[in-house]
């Protein structure tokens, strides 16, 4: 039941098996005269911004998991609290009301468990994508002659990913996502224009790769 295009947390699927998956497909599409759209995002404090009553809901819904397993989850949620120390004086206890903790072994699959939808939602836009704990790798390869429509399609569908990331308190760090257009040389060089915005008034890092 878990997300079969995420790495990282879960044995088998390492850096190793990310790097993998992307760079097969990758010289696939380059071995087909094609070029490639490499969308690497980053979300800030992802582990610390899981909203509880959703991570609830999702193991529920997605996961099935009701009753007892259910409860000791909300138990576990709800009973997280954290406090300063400073120079051997600790600040008032305050209760995690988001997040999960990272130094855990279960709170980097319940991150994974939260985001599964997200493969989901990618998927049903045509897109190919794959995850490493909270990074995010979206491809979409094409012919140079269809590079326009093809970013259309892209930028219609971060429209749509963006909307699910604010309901799900997930915030894309614009300062460290990055865009690739990745291909040999005489492909892109029938692409003239390289530019793409993701939702934001100043064009994030678009970088041309000629291989």
């Amino acid at each position: 039941m878990l997300n079969p295009q995420q790495s990282a947390y879960c044995k088998h699927h390492s850096t190793e098996t990310a790097l993998l998956y992307i760079h097969d497909h990758l010289s696939n599409t380059i071995g087909s005269r094609k070029v490639s759209r490499l969308c690497l995002f980053d979300l800030s404090a992802a582990f610390d911004t899981i909203d509880h009553n959703i991570l609830l809901t999702r193991l529920s819904s997605w996961f099935v998991i009701h009753g007892t397993a259910l409860n000791w989850f909300r138990s576990y949620l709800s009973s997280c609290c954290l406090h300063v120390k400073c120079n051997n004086n600790f600040c008032c206890q305050h209760t995690c009301l988001r997040g999960v903790p990272q130094g855990s072994v279960i709170g980097p699959l319940l991150f994974d468990m939260y985001t599964t939808p997200l493969s989901t939602l990618v998927s049903s836009l045509s897109l190919n994508h794959h995850l490493y704990a909270d990074d995010t790798q979206l491809f979409l390869s094409f012919h140079p002659s269809h590079f326009h429509s093809n970013i259309s399609h892209l930028q219609n569908a971060l429209q749509q990913i963006s909307p699910w990331m604010t309901a799900n308190l997930l915030t894309l760090n614009s300062s460290k996502t990055e865009f690739f257009l990745i291909g040999l040389e005489q492909q892109l060089s029938k692409i003239h224009d390289t530019t793409c915005l993701l939702l934001q008034p100043t064009p994030l890092a678009t970088f041309v790769l000629f291989l």
